[in-house]
Order: C-alpha cells, then sequence, then structure tokens
C-alpha cells in the first residue's frame, strides 16, 4: 500500500523554508550592520596598478589596489585586492582593510606619544611626534593612513624603498609598537604621574609652595 507524503510545515521541507528564512534574516541583519559601520569609516586609495598576465592567447590584463581605512577616531587599517575591473579591485581592498583595523593611542588626540621607527621588507619609515599647528608633513602613502587615522600633527620620513605596499606596511608596522603611558604604568602597576611626572597645572602651586618655605 502506498502512502502519499503529508505537506505542511512539520516535514522537512518546512524546516528547510524556516531554516532559510532565518539564514536571510541573519545576512540582511549583517548587511545593516556592516552598512552602518562603513558610515562612519574613511576609505582613502593609495595607488593602483595594471597587472599583466601573458597567456596562450596573449596578454590577461587585471587591476590591483591598495586602500586604508579609518574611522579618523584611532582606528586605521589597509588592504589590497586585485580583479579584473577597477571598482572590484578597490572593493576588494576595502573589505580586507575593514577586517584588519588596528587602534592606535594618540596624544590629546592629535599626535603621536613617541617617535617610533617601522620596518618592512626594504621600506623604513621614521614617525615623529609634533607640536599643535604642524598639521601632516609626510609622504603621499603615508599621508593616507595619518589622515584616514584622524591624526593631526605628525612628521615622517621614509629612508628606505618607495614602493606604497613597503610603505604603507613600515607605517603600519610602526604605529603597532606604539603605547601609550597608561598602557606602561598599568603594565608596569604603577601611576601615570610616576611615569611622565605632574601636570603643569599641578607643578606650578607645589613650585610656589617651595619658594613660600
Amino acid at each position: 500500500m502506498a502512502y502519499a507524503p503529508r505537506s505542511g510545515g512539520g516535514g522537512e521541507g518546512g524546516d528547510g523554508e524556516r531554516r532559510g528564512r532565518g539564514r536571510r534574516r541573519d545576512n540582511d541583519r549583517n548587511q545593516q550592520q556592516a552598512h552602518s559601520e562603513g558610515d562612519e569609516l574613511r576609505d582613502k586609495l593609495v595607488t593602483i596598478n595594471r597587472v599583466a598576465k601573458v597567456v596562450k592567447g596573449g596578454r590577461r590584463f587585471s587591476f590591483a589596489a591598495l586602500v586604508v581605512v579609518g574611522d579618523q577616531k584611532g582606528r586605521v587599517g589597509w588592504g589590497a585586492g586585485k580583479a579584473r575591473e577597477v571598482p572590484e579591485a578597490i572593493r576588494k581592498a576595502t573589505e580586507r582593510a575593514k577586517r584588519t583595523m588596528i587602534r592606535v593611542p594618540m596624544r590629546e588626540g592629535r599626535t603621536l606619544h613617541h617617535d617610533m621607527i617601522g620596518e618592512f621588507g626594504a621600506g623604513r619609515v621614521i614617525l615623529r611626534a609634533a607640536p599643535a599647528g604642524t598639521g601632516i608633513i609626510a609622504g603621499g602613502p603615508m599621508r593616507a593612513v595619518f589622515e584616514t587615522l584622524g591624526m593631526g600633527d605628525v612628521v615622517a620620513k621614509c629612508t628606505g624603498t618607495t614602493n606604497p605596499h613597503n610603505m604603507v606596511k613600515a607605517t603600519f608596522a610602526a604605529l603597532g609598537k606604539v603605547t601609550s603611558p597608561r598602557a606602561v604604568a598599568a603594565r608596569r602597576g604603577k601611576k601615570v604621574s610616576d611615569l611622565i611626572g605632574p601636570r603643569k597645572d599641578e607643578a606650578a602651586p607645589a613650585a610656589q609652595e617651595a619658594g613660600g618655605v
């Protein structure tokens, strides 16, 4: 005796449809979250190269893009993408840059806490803290990193290769080693004033009291 399959939401078909709807809702939620995060980020195209691959029928061209992304509040990342079309290469590089973002501590929200040297391959860069009003004194690839990072005063010099990829990677190697006095004090179990001394507004009354005595 043959039995006809039951129809309705209780069978395998109903479970599959529910799982499919759940996956679609999750994908839509992830896309909305990524779009909201992307609205706060600023991306900057550093360089784009046309790459040729020699095949049997001739040459096959593609494009390689290098992009830096940051929120101008202390977070920045870089990414490289390759595709047959320029927009697709830039999109791939931007997505990779968003996944590799790092946070860089800044003094007063405008400059570095201390000088730093970064190296990657043949690339070597020197980053120096600068007083207020100096601006960004750096080359093209490094300037793009600082602008997307939100750093307003810094002096940078490239003493190695001028290849944009190595310059950007050396800059990130230097930024990754920057530490703040608060982090150092927490690691050593001390107060920030024990490392950098009292502030000017706190040191003035102390000096007056010492002079009066």
